[in-house]
């Protein structure tokens, strides 16, 4: 069993691998999660989820956790296993939505894999590979998309189809519209998560747990 440690500013991410995937513990304390969901202003809740919103659990769940995540970015590759393990956690509880917040070179076409894979049902599987094997293709100032394609076919995407799908007007609509939400909320990195409204400042996979967790308590 391998563990690693992964620095996000001034937080850390204690993951423990297994079998190819990753579990973390959480040890956050109840009363801190209280404290910061009490700090947090909401913000404009229409900034938040879009209609069009690629999201994981019950869309009527109680606690809602958005993440603006960039395909591209180290630390959010850190967290997408710490995102798998809420949704095992609080599969009837959480919703997980998805918002496409693209700093790096490359990405618009990787959120261009994503939402083509989607039109084929193939999101999940094509968003984990994607993150499984980021470090091949997401080289910062020389991104190799060539190589984010060939992983997508290999988790299941119909390419042929997919690189007409990557121009449809609606995805170009998706991707401006997100990127329109980031400037609003003056996002700056990512990951940064939203649990029920509220922004969540100084998180670590441990604390971002215990949030949800305590969320779902007082549901």
């Amino acid at each position: 069993m391998n563990r690693r440690t992964v620095l996000v500013g001034a937080s850390a991410i204690g993951l423990v691998a297994f079998g190819g995937g990753a579990f973390v513990v959480n040890t956050r304390r109840q009363a801190d999660a209280d404290a910061r969901a009490a700090a947090a202003p909401p913000v404009d809740a229409a900034l938040l989820v879009r209609p069009y919103s690629p999201s994981f659990g019950p869309a009527d769940a109680p606690v809602t956790l958005v993440e603006f995540f960039d395909p591209s970015c180290e630390a959010c590759r850190a967290y997408h296993p710490v995102i798998k393990e809420i949704l095992r956690l609080f599969p009837d509880q959480v919703r997980v939505v998805l918002r496409y917040t693209l700093f790096h070179e490359g990405s618009d076409e990787a959120a261009r894999i994503l939402e083509a894979a989607r039109m084929q049902g193939k999101f999940e599987p094509v968003l984990d590979a994607l993150f499984e094997e980021q470090p091949g293709w997401a080289v910062h100032g020389a991104p190799e998309m060539d190589v984010a394609w060939e992983i997508a076919g290999n988790a299941g995407l119909d390419l042929d189809r997919a690189e007409t799908d990557k121009l449809f007007p609606g995805i170009t609509g998706t991707i401006n519209q997100d990127m329109a939400d980031v400037e609003a909320l003056d996002i700056r990195q990512t990951p940064t998560f939203f649990l029920n409204g509220k922004r969540l400042e100084n998180f670590s996979a441990e604390s971002l747990i215990a949030d949800v967790r305590f969320a779902v308590e007082n549901a």
